[in-house]
C-alpha cells in the first residue's frame, strides 16, 4: 500500500487510475513506473474508489493518495518497498498485512438446540408469571444474562447486575433507526428474522446488481459490501465461517419484542426500529482478511452513513508495542479510521466511534488497533463479574462488558447467546459464543442507544465529550478481585486490579449523563451518606434541606424503607435492592427571617439513585 505525495497527485489522476476503472499497469509518475517495470508484471490502483458525494473530504484528508500495487515473486514485498520508500513522490509505504478476528476461524458457535428451545417455550407456557418479568416478550431474554441478570443461573455463580444495566435504560430509549453500527466481521445473515428489520439498507442500490447504480464506488452495496470478495453479495454460509458477525449484530440490534428468539441492547420495541446495522464483510470462511480490505471497509461505513465501527478483530497483544509504532506501520488503516472519526452522521455527535475488542490472548496489554489512544478497546468479565479467563488486561483497555466464559457452567449457557445463520449452526437460529469480540458489541450497542437518546433529547456532542460519557457511565467490578478464579489455570484475581478499563459499561448511566441527571451511587445493604458537595458546591452542608422526594414505586424499587434523610448536606439513604430510582432533593439558598417575612430561594435538583452491589471508588476515572 503505497500512499504518494501531494505534488503528484495531479500526475495519478491523469492516468486515470480508479478502482471503478479496474487496476492500470502505469502509474504515470516516471521513477515509480522505473522501479516496478523492473519488478516485473504489476498491477496498480486507488485503495479508494471515486465516491462523487465525498471525493473532497477523501482529497482533503489525502485518502485518495494510498494506492495498492500488486507485483510477481521475484521480489519480495519488503524489497519493493525499500525500492519505492527511496522516492520523492513516495510518503508511505505500507505492507498489506493480514488481519486475524479476535476469536478461532473454525470454531463454530454452541448451537442453541431446537430440544432446549422447546423446553423454554413450555416452561414459559407453564409459568405465565415469568414473561411479565422481563421488559420484552422475546422468548430467550430469561437466558440473556449479558442483558439482565438477577443472579439465578449456573448454580449460584451469577451475581445480580453483571450485565450491561439496559433493563432500566430500556424505559428511556431503545434505539432511533437513523444510528447506523457498521459490523466488519463476517457478513451478518441479512434475512435472520430477528435483523432483517434492523438492516440498513442503501435504497439507491439493487442487490446483487453488477452495475454501481447509485455512483459510490461500490456494485450492489443494498446491505453493506463484502470486502473479502469485492461484491455487494453479502456471505455468510460458507463451510468455514463461523457465524460471529451475525452473533455481533445480535447483540447490537436483534428485533426486541417481537415474540421470538432474543433481545439486543437498541434493536427497537415491536413496531419501533432499532438502530441499523450495516454488514461491512471483511472475513469470509477461510480467506483471512488484510489491510486494503479493512480500510476500504472503515471509509466506506464513514462515507455511507455509519456513526459507530464495531470491530471484533486486531492484532495480537504485543504485535505493536506503542501507539507511535502502530501509527507508523499501520498508516493507511490509522488514516482511514481518522478519516471515520472526523466524519458526522448523527446530529448527536460531531464524528465517529471506534469500537475494538482488547483481544483474546489472556496477556497483560490490549492488543492493537483497539490498544489506539482514539479507540475504544473493551474487555471481559463473565457471569461472577470476575475477568473472563482469555481476557486481555492492562494498557491499552478502556472499558470491561460481557463476554462470557465457559468454565463458569458445564456446558455454554454462560457464554453469550446471540442470532446465528441457522444454515451453519444445525438448523437453529441462535447459539452461544465467547470472547472480547462478544464484549465488543455491548459497548457498541451502548453508544448507539446512548447516540439515540441524545437525538431524543436533542443533544450534541463533540466526539472527545461522548466518549468520556461513554468510559465513565461503569459500574465498579475491582470489588471482586480477590483470591483466584479457576479456569485451564489458577487466575490469580489481583493481577486485573485497575486493569480491565474504567469498569463495568452502564447503559442506565449513560442516558442518566445525557439527560443531564447526576448520578448518586449508593452500595446495596448498608445506611450510608452520600456527598452532594460535586452539585450543591462545597457550601452544600450550609443549605437547609427542605424535602428529598421518591415516589413509593421508586423506594419499592430500591427496597428503601426509611425516608431519605440530611445530615451536615448529605443525604442518608439505605438501599436494600440493587437498581435505579429518581429522587428530587429542594433545599433553600440563604436563610429565612424568624417572622417569614423574608426567605431564601428554593433550589431543586432531581438525581438517579445508582443501588449496585458494589460501589465503584474511582468515580469511573482510570
Amino acid at each position: 500500500l503505497v500512499k504518494f505525495a501531494p505534488y503528484v497527485s495531479d500526475i495519478l489522476d491523469r492516468a486515470g487510475i480508479t478502482r471503478s476503472g479496474g487496476p492500470a499497469t502505469r502509474s504515470g509518475i516516471l521513477s515509480v513506473d522505473e522501479i516496478l517495470d523492473i519488478v516485473g508484471g504489476y498491477e496498480i490502483e486507488r485503495v479508494f474508489p471515486v465516491d462523487p458525494r465525498n471525493e473532497e473530504r477523501t482529497r482533503e484528508s489525502e485518502l485518495h493518495l494510498w494506492y495498492v500495487v500488486r507485483f510477481g515473486e521475484e521480489f519480495t514485498a519488503a524489497e519493493v518497498a525499500e525500492k519505492l520508500s527511496a522516492l520523492g513522490e513516495v510518503q508511505h509505504v505500507s505492507f498489506n498485512r493480514t488481519i486475524h478476528r479476535a476469536y478461532n476461524a473454525g470454531k463454530k458457535a454452541m448451537p442453541l438446540s431446537r430440544k432446549t428451545l422447546e423446553a423454554i417455550q413450555h416452561q414459559r407456557a407453564t409459568r405465565t408469571g415469568e414473561a411479565s418479568a422481563y421488559p420484552f416478550d422475546d422468548l430467550l431474554l430469561p437466558q440473556q444474562w449479558h442483558l439482565v441478570n438477577r443472579g439465578n443461573m449456573f448454580g449460584g455463580k451469577s451475581i445480580v447486575d453483571a450485565d450491561v444495566q439496559c433493563e432500566q435504560a430500556w424505559e428511556l430509549s431503545t434505539g432511533d433507526e437513523s444510528i447506523v453500527v457498521a459490523v466488519l466481521d463476517e457478513g451478518v445473515m441479512i434475512e435472520h428474522p430477528d435483523l432483517k428489520n434492523n438492516m440498513w439498507v442503501n435504497e439507491n442500490e439493487i442487490y446483487r446488481s453488477h452495475k454501481d447504480n447509485d455512483g459510490n464506488g461500490y456494485q450492489g452495496d443494498v446491505y453493506g459490501y463484502n470486502f473479502v470478495k469485492n461484491t455487494g453479495v453479502i456471505s455468510w454460509d460458507d463451510v468455514n465461517d463461523t457465524g460471529h458477525g451475525t452473533h455481533v449484530a445480535g447483540v447490537i440490534a436483534a428485533q426486541n419484542d417481537n415474540g421470538i428468539g432474543i433481545s439486543s441492547i437498541a434493536g427497537g420495541n415491536g413496531d419501533i426500529p432499532g438502530v441499523k446495522i450495516m454488514s461491512c464483510q471483511i472475513f469470509s470462511g477461510n480467506t483471512v482478511s488484510n489491510s486494503l480490505a479493512t480500510v476500504r471497509a472503515i471509509k466506506y461505513a464513514a462515507d455511507n452513513g455509519a456513526s459507530i465501527i464495531q470491530c471484533s478483530m486486531g492484532i495480537k497483544g504485543g504485535g505493536y508495542t506503542s501507539d507511535d509504532q502502530y501509527a507508523k506501520n499501520a498508516k493507511a488503516e490509522h488514516d482511514a479510521l481518522a478519516y471515520f472519526i472526523a466524519t458526522s452522521n448523527c446530529d448527536a455527535i460531531d464524528g465517529g466511534l471506534v469500537i475494538f475488542s482488547a483481544g483474546n490472548d489472556a496477556l497483560d496489554r490490549a492488543g492493537y488497533p483497539g490498544a489506539f489512544r482514539d479507540y475504544s478497546s473493551v474487555t471481559s468479565f463473565s457471569p461472577d463479574f470476575l475477568p473472563a479467563s482469555y481476557t486481555n488486561y492492562g494498557p491499552g483497555c478502556n472499558i470491561s462488558a460481557p463476554g462470557g466464559d465457559a468454565y463458569i457452567a458445564s456446558n455454554s449457557t454462560a457464554t453469550v447467546l446471540s442470532t446465528m445463520p441457522s444454515e451453519m449452526n444445525e438448523g437453529s437460529d441462535y447459539g452461544y459464543m465467547q470472547g472480547t469480540s462478544m464484549a465488543c458489541p455491548h459497548v457498541s450497542g451502548v453508544a448507539a442507544l446512548g447516540l439515540s437518546y441524545a437525538l431524543a433529547k436533542g443533544k450534541q456532542y463533540t466526539v472527545a465529550e461522548f466518549k468520556s460519557m461513554l468510559l465513565t457511565s461503569v459500574n465498579d467490578i475491582d470489588t471482586y478481585l480477590d483470591g483466584t478464579k479457576q479456569s485451564l489455570t489458577t487466575m490469580q484475581l489481583r493481577n486485573y486490579r485497575k486493569q480491565m478499563g474504567t469498569g463495568a459499561i452502564d447503559a442506565y448511566q449513560l442516558l442518566m449523563q445525557i439527560e443531564g441527571t447526576p448520578c448518586l451511587k449508593a452500595k446495596v445493604g448498608v445506611q450510608q451518606q452520600l456527598s452532594l458537595d460535586k452539585y450543591f458546591g462545597k457550601a452544600s452542608a450550609n443549605l437547609t434541606y427542605k424535602s428529598a422526594e421518591m415516589s413509593q414505586a421508586d423506594m419499592d424499587k430500591l427496597g428503601i424503607t426509611a425516608a431519605p434523610a440530611f445530615s451536615y448536606g448529605k443525604l442518608q439513604i439505605k438501599c436494600t435492592k440493587p437498581g435505579v430510582a429518581k429522587i428530587k432533593i429542594k433545599a433553600m439558598a440563604g436563610s429565612s427571617s424568624a417572622n417569614g417575612e423574608m426567605s431564601g430561594m428554593e433550589i431543586t435538583k432531581e438525581f438517579a439513585i445508582i443501588a449496585r452491589a458494589v460501589q465503584a471508588g474511582n468515580g469511573g476515572w482510570l
